[in-house]
């Protein structure tokens, strides 16, 4: 190879070096671009989750605060997202009734999972306990409410004690466990 042909191609390798980072440049930028565009998606999913999560909390929270009543029983008191901390235990409840002598805990899911039901048997109830020894003495009701709920979840909470709160149009319809 000579030096004429050498410089040439040096000189070709420069050019096409330049071009492969300005489209590198470009490729960079658009991938930014992507992930802003993801991050603002992100976000709005997010958002959009929170809002569904908000609103049936408050249908429910509203339904039972007219009343006051759930599963024949009368509750003196209504309180939503309560939250409370006791050493490294802390924890949030959506809706909590009491009485005198009975508690209901009432978790709100837009639509309810396995796990949901399982989160509310374990630590939910466990963290209840700890956060919340003056009621001790108190019967525990456990509630799973949702807009969605499929009958194989509805029927394992029944048998499980579990009560479930579904929605049926403008009302809530209550199921009880078996005594």
């Amino acid at each position: 190879m000579t030096d004429d042909e050498l410089k040439a191609l040096v000189a070709s390798l420069a050019v096409a070096q330049a071009k492969t980072d300005a489209q590198f440049a470009k490729t960079e930028a658009q991938m930014a671009e992507t992930d802003r565009k993801l991050q603002k998606i992100g976000e709005m999913i997010g958002a959009f989750g929170r809002n569904l999560g908000e609103i049936t909390e408050e249908f429910f929270f509203n339904s039972l605060k007219d009343t006051q009543e759930l599963g024949g029983i009368r509750y003196d008191f209504i309180d939503k997202n309560l939250t409370r901390s006791a050493g490294k235990v802390e924890d949030e409840f959506d809706i909590v009734m009491v009485n005198g002598e009975d508690v209901a805990i009432i978790e709100v899911k837009y639509k309810a999972h396995e796990a949901d039901l399982n989160k509310l048997l374990t630590s939910k109830y466990t963290n209840f306990k700890t956060l919340f020894p003056m009621y001790k003495d108190y019967r525990h009701h456990l509630v799973l409410a949702s807009f969605s709920i499929y009958d194989e979840l509805k029927q394992q909470a029944l048998s499980q004690g579990v009560t479930v709160l579904q929605r049926k149009g403008d009302i809530i319809e209550t199921f009880l466990p078996p005594q």
